[in-house]
């Protein structure tokens, strides 16, 4: 079977559309970090964690850390490993590890990084998740073609500058979608 898809879904942020109900994606913007014949991985960029931040993960791993650190938010970036830490961020990109997405995006698991963001030594430009997104050989193609979600490129200022309550709208407004014609409440003139 020939597929319409790219190769890779590699480098571009999964919407859900607004009648997917599985409450892990409702309403999520996922950037996807890598996509093969053997699968998917993401990261959801639009949750953040209602009862973590970083000061507790940094306490409970035994690293120092200065003052900014500690309020850094941390994501729910998925249902899956959800006890492990993965980092999106900018350059540089010289950590144990690390998977380049983009020429200005990559993710990175390792205790380098989260040591170096501990000190303030870190990349400017990160998001911290616990747990990311995970797909099948074949399973995030099927759920594209039964239109559970938009794809687009990612975008670093929507995962970095954009509060994480407006980056759903954010990214459907960058493929030039008006939110409100997606929306499952709308009204009809």
């Amino acid at each position: 079977m020939e597929s319409h898809f790219p190769s890779s879904m590699k480098a571009q942020f999964l919407i859900a559309m607004p009648g997917l109900l599985d409450p892990n994606f409702s309403k999520t913007v996922t950037c996807i970090c890598e996509h093969t014949q053997e699968g998917a991985l993401g990261i959801v960029v639009n949750r953040v964690h209602p009862g973590i931040i970083l000061k507790e993960i940094l306490e409970e791993l035994k690293l120092e850390y200065v003052p900014e650190a500690k309020n850094i938010p941390v994501y729910i970036g998925g249902p899956v490993h959800f006890d492990e830490i993965f980092i999106l961020h900018g350059p540089p990109f010289d950590w144990r590890g690390c998977l380049r997405i983009t020429p200005t995006l990559a993710l990175s698991n390792t205790k380098d990084i989260l040591t170096a963001i501990a000190l303030g030594k870190g990349p400017q430009k990160v998001m911290m998740a616990l747990g990311c997104a995970g797909w099948g050989p074949g399973q995030l193609e099927s759920e594209i073609t039964q239109n559970a979600w938009l794809t687009g490129p990612v975008s670093d200022d929507v995962i970095f500058e954009i509060s994480e309550d407006k980056r759903w709208d954010a990214a459907v407004k960058k493929m030039g979608i008006d939110p409100a014609l997606l929306s499952n409440t709308a009204g009809h003139a």
